[in-house]
This record gives C-alpha cells, sequence and structure tokens, in this order.
C-alpha cells in the first residue's frame, strides 16, 4: 500500500499551542488518532477566532471540511504540549486547503508528531449552497 506523503508549504501562518490532556490519551497509552484530528479541529477554531470568526461565521459564510489527511509520525503523551503550526495550500474561488505541522518538545528535542492537511470548502448554512470565499477571509489566507 502506498503512503500518503504531504508537501508542506513554508508560508506559517499561525502557531497555536493545544495541551494534551489525559482524555486524549487511550489504551495504548499515547495521544489516539481521534484525538490528532481534534487537535487539528481546535487549532483551526483558535486561529479563526484570533481574526473574530468561527466555522460558522466568517463574514456571514460558515466552513465545511471537505476532506483530511493525516500523517503519523510519532507518539503523543500526556504533559505534550503540542504545537501547531498552520500555513495554506491551494485557493480557489470557493475553497482553501490548510496545513498543520503538530510537533512538540521533549527531552530538549523537537519531535514531529504528525502533518495533516484538510480542505474546507465555503458554505451558506441559510441557502444550504457552496459560496465564494469572502474578501476578508482571502486577505488572511
Amino acid at each position: 500500500m502506498a503512503r500518503i506523503k504531504l508537501e508542506m508549504p513554508e508560508n506559517t501562518i499561525a502557531v497555536i499551542t493545544i495541551p494534551v490532556r489525559i482524555t486524549d490519551i487511550n489504551y495504548g497509552n499515547h495521544l489516539g488518532n481521534d484525538a490528532f484530528v481534534a487537535i487539528i479541529h481546535e487549532a483551526r477554531m483558535q486561529w479563526l477566532y484570533r481574526h473574530g470568526y468561527t466555522e460558522l461565521n466568517i463574514e456571514g459564510t460558515g466552513l465545511i471540511l471537505a476532506d483530511l489527511v493525516v500523517e503519523f509520525k510519532n507518539e503523543s503523551f500526556y504533559g505534550d504540549i503540542i504545537e501547531v503550526s498552520i500555513s495554506v495550500g491551494e485557493i480557489s474561488k470557493v475553497s482553501f486547503e490548510l496545513f498543520y505541522k503538530l510537533s512538540t518538545t521533549r527531552d530538549e528535542k523537537n519531535i514531529l508528531l504528525a502533518q495533516a492537511k484538510t480542505g474546507m470548502v465555503c458554505y451558506d448554512y441559510a441557502i444550504r449552497k457552496v459560496a465564494s470565499i469572502p474578501e476578508k477571509l482571502k486577505s488572511i489566507l
């Protein structure tokens, strides 16, 4: 089976730190894959919040997650502080890619935990249709 290999853009637009909670730990005694996805979501929400937005309201337009890719690289454990670097990939009329690099520092070493990409589509929830990316969102991308 071919492994996924993400090409990470260098244009970091935000860095968010999120601590690993005890409830994020699975039966393998490390961060569960579902918790990695939740941390990616939280980082995106914090980035939007910094700009006065939510996923339901960006200048009257919302967002829908169209696709998600995660490359798991190393385990993460309770007590880790995960640094999530967010960068932007392709931008179209109605959608854009966000890339996430998740890392932590442990024993004075920077450890890459995961890399991920989400495809985000702008959506008008009132009329249940795809919408154009608002100009103010384009400017922060």
